[in-house]
């Protein structure tokens, strides 16, 4: 099945936990928590999402290296302007998927277009 969601004056986190349900299946019947369900999900227009100037400064990103001092922050400033709204989706629906070997292929059924 493919979905469409229109970000547009939504809120980020209501955006992603719609996104992220969809893509384990939880909304279909025959959902099965060991199987990656059949579905494409497609985010339209999140580079208008809903989101304050005070959250994209305040929320922070850990990136660790694994090396001793290899520990950076990344706003969501930054990291817009590098990747732009596509890539703070994509981390925010990262995070909402299960850890397990099923979440690639559920990100790979994840479209997102500014």
């Amino acid at each position: 099945m493919k979905y469409t969601i229109d970000a547009k004056g939504k809120k980020i986190g209501r955006v992603a936990t719609e996104v992220a349900s969809l893509l384990m299946g939880k909304n279909s019947v025959h959902f099965k928590r060991n199987v990656a369900p059949e579905v494409d999900v497609e985010i339209v227009n999140a580079s208008k999402v809903d989101v304050t100037d005070k959250k994209m400064e305040a929320k922070q990103y850990a990136l660790y290296s694994g090396h001793p001092g290899g520990l950076r922050h990344e706003s969501w400033k930054m990291r817009a302007e590098k990747k732009g709204f596509a890539g703070i989706f994509e981390t925010v629906v990262k995070r909402m998927l299960p850890d397990n070997r099923l979440r690639p292929l559920m990100l790979k059924r994840l479209k997102i277009t500014e």
